[in-house]
């Protein structure tokens, strides 16, 4: 346990009240269910549903393979959110058990920069619904929306306006605290349910409440091809709020809370939402006369001004609780353990959001074939690092923490390696980064290319388990 008397033995540069041990464990199981709802019901989640359509395969094929993949996502954050309930610290601090004390800066900043451009990604998804409701409201200012004619950076003016007015909502929600971070989650997730069933009933009422027989694909995929790369991009898309899944756990009242929110929020609320986003999209083909992967531009095409409105706005909503919960929570903590005494929590999410507006995100996640590129990069980052963290809890260290050494960089301690650096992880993290990255752009074996990051994974667990127990290394602390 952390002993709070000792604490100020702790090294200044490992800590501040934002990163040490969480206090107050009042989360529940409703939490973490309403948690995975603001994580799936997104723009950005509809829309990457919506491109494995594209792929080629039945409606049944695509929702195995979805629901495999949710499931790997599921028992990675139960195994990662171990050694954050014991502890109470956040990601960065348990990754220290793994990377040393300082060498825990590498995977931080590895998961800060991802964060950075999932930052960014959502908050234009985000404020692209916008854009197009302030269109259809007010045809007038559809000059405004053209990039060409007014706008810089490859955004219009419009853009940028929406884009820093998402933007803002979400830096104040989060200088609010963690506790205004709970209660905006608490129902923005649910939110979108409403919606998306009143959506697939006014779509169905316009064919006469009778699904499309087929639908056109641009490309035909065998099913073993097609079924593995949805399964490889459902479990990047997820893969950052798995691996930083502990800055939620550390919260939790008790492992059943989260074990019983990660059942009803990831297997059972992942099916309903992909079962009502597939029927939308479907049906927007015998509606409009063509297939509509974006549920902003088909709410926009509503008939009625108020539900347009409504709709939209719910989107917006959602998509920003994905955003803070996976991206800015993140990115927070992560930028403030490389610089506790001079980032706090809210300090290092500003810095996160105010970078996301220079890679100007719009670029990243604009066609079907960026988002599966975008998704398979992040993946072979997160993937291994993940992979490496959870063997060395589960493992390695058979779940036991020393909570102190967490804080500390005394020679003595167990975390603390030559210079404060594991060698052995770095290894393992840069063996299973490098396969996954070779895979995707030059794959050797078609089967491994559609997953290349699960690859990648199994590379550095592999890795980090024979360099765990090689003479050069075992045993060996400093």
């Amino acid at each position: 346990m952390f002993d709070s008397k000792s604490a100020d033995q702790n090294d200044p540069a490992l800590t501040n009240d934002d990163l040490s041990p969480s206090v107050r464990r009042t989360w529940g199981c409703k939490d973490y269910l309403f948690l995975w709802m603001s994580n799936i019901h997104s723009v950005a989640g509809y829309v990457t549903i919506g491109s494995f359509l594209m792929i080629g395969l039945p409606v049944t094929h695509i929702l195995a393979a979805m629901m495999v993949a949710i499931i790997i996502v599921q028992l990675g954050c139960n195994l990662i959110a171990g050694p954050s309930m014991v502890s109470g610290a956040p990601f960065p601090v348990v990754a220290r058990m793994a990377f040393g004390v300082y060498g825990a800066a590498i995977p931080a900043t590895i998961r800060g920069c991802i964060a950075i451009g999932w930052y960014g990604i959502q908050t234009w998804l985000a404020s692209n619904a916008l854009v197009i409701l302030v269109i259809a409201l007010h045809p007038s200012f559809s000059p405004l929306a053209n990039a060409s004619l007014h706008g810089f950076a490859g955004l219009s003016l419009i853009g940028w306006m929406a884009f820093l007015a998402v933007w803002g909502l979400q830096i104040t929600i989060l200088w609010n605290g963690m506790n205004a971070v709970r209660r905006f989650i608490d129902w923005a997730g649910p939110a979108i349910y409403g919606m998306m069933i009143v959506l697939v009933l006014w779509l169905l009422s316009r064919t006469g409440w009778h699904f499309p027989a087929s639908l056109p694909v641009t490309k035909t995929a065998s099913s073993l091809d097609g079924m593995l790369d949805i399964v490889t991009m459902v479990v990047a898309y997820f893969s950052p709020i798995v691996l930083n899944f502990g800055d939620f756990a550390r919260y939790a009242s008790s492992s059943v809370s989260v074990r019983k929110g990660n059942f009803l929020g990831l297997p059972l609320n992942f099916l309903a939402f992909s079962l009502l986003s597939l029927s939308s999209i479907s049906l927007t083909l015998p509606v409009f006369g063509q297939l509509l992967t974006d549920p902003v531009e088909t709410i926009a095409r509503l008939d009625n001004t108020t539900a347009s409105v409504i709709g939209i706005i719910t989107f917006v909503i959602a998509t920003a609780g994905i955003n803070i919960t996976a991206n800015f929570v993140s990115a927070a903590f992560d930028f403030s353990s490389l610089a506790p005494q001079a980032l706090s929590w809210r300090k290092g999410g500003l810095l996160a959001a105010t970078a996301a507006i220079g890679i100007t995100p719009w670029n990243l996640y604009a066609r079907p074939e960026l988002i599966h590129l975008t998704l398979d990069i992040l993946g072979a980052f997160i993937c291994p690092l993940a992979g490496i963290v959870i063997t060395d809890y589960h493992i390695i260290r058979n779940k036991q923490v020393d909570i102190q050494a967490l804080y500390s960089a005394r020679p003595q301690d167990i975390y603390w390696y030559s210079r404060g650096i594991n060698p052995r992880a770095l290894i393992a993290l840069a063996g299973g980064t490098a396969v996954s990255i070779m895979l995707i752009f030059a794959p050797v074996w078609p089967v491994l290319a559609s997953l290349s990051e699960l690859t990648g994974l199994g590379v550095s667990v592999l890795l980090y388990l024979l360099l765990s127990s090689h003479p050069a290394f075992a045993g060996r602390r400093h």
